[in-house]
C-alpha cells in the first residue's frame, strides 16, 4: 500500500471540493482549480475527508496511487494557503524591477530581458530578489525555473539567479604556477 497514497486529505473550512467526472474541483479564498484525475482512480469524500483508493496491486495503479492523492492535496493547499518561491540576484549591476506586469531583468548582458507571467500567477521585486507566488504549486515551480534559466549562477563567482538559500559550490579557477 502507498504511504502518501493511504492518507485522507482533510479539508479545511474554508475550501470547498466537489468531485465530477474525470475531475476534482476545488474552491477556497485564493480561486479555484480543477485537478484531473486519472479513471481508474477512485476518490471519494467522507465528512471533511477526501480518500484516494486504487483498483488493484498493478505497478501502474500503484504509481497513479500516491500521486493522485499528492496531486488533490497540492490543489487544496493552493486554494487555502497559496504557493511561493522566492529567487535571489547575485552579480554586480545584475537587478529586476517591475513594469505594468512584466518583470524586466538586467543580468549583465546587452539588452534587458522582459518576462510576461502567466495567469494565476504574480511576482513582486525587490531590487535583487524575486518572489514567485499562486494556486497552482507545478506552474509557481515551472515560473521560477524559467526565470532562473534565464542566468544560471556560475561557479567561480556565484553570479546569476538563484533559489534563495541554493548553496552553489563554487570553483577554485586557475592559478598561475612558479
Amino acid at each position: 500500500m502507498s504511504r502518501i497514497g493511504k492518507n485522507p486529505i482533510v479539508i479545511p473550512d474554508k475550501a470547498e471540493v466537489s468531485l465530477v467526472s474525470g475531475a476534482v474541483n476545488v474552491k477556497g479564498p485564493k480561486g479555484s482549480l480543477s485537478i484531473p484525475v486519472h479513471p481508474d482512480m477512485h476518490v471519494e469524500q467522507k465528512d471533511n475527508q477526501i480518500l484516494v483508493t486504487r483498483p488493484s496491486d498493478a505497478i501502474k495503479h500503484r504509481s497513479l496511487h500516491g500521486t493522485t492523492r499528492q496531486l488533490i492535496y497540492n490543489g487544496v493547499v493552493g486554494v487555502t494557503e497559496g504557493f511561493k518561491k522566492e529567487l535571489e540576484i547575485r552579480g554586480v549591476g545584475y537587478q529586476a524591477y517591475m513594469t505594468e506586469n512584466r518583470l524586466v531583468l538586467q543580468l549583465g548582458f546587452s539588452h534587458e530581458i522582459i518576462f510576461d507571467p502567466p495567469e494565476g500567477i504574480e511576482l513582486k521585486t525587490e531590487r535583487t530578489a524575486i518572489t514567485i507566488s499562486g494556486i497552482d504549486k507545478q506552474l509557481v515551480g515551472e515560473v521560477a525555473a524559467k526565470i532562473r534559466s534565464f542566468r544560471k549562477p556560475e561557479p567561480y563567482k556565484g553570479k546569476g539567479i538563484r533559489y534563495k538559500d541554493e548553496y552553489v559550490r563554487i570553483k577554485q579557477g586557475k592559478t598561475v604556477g612558479s
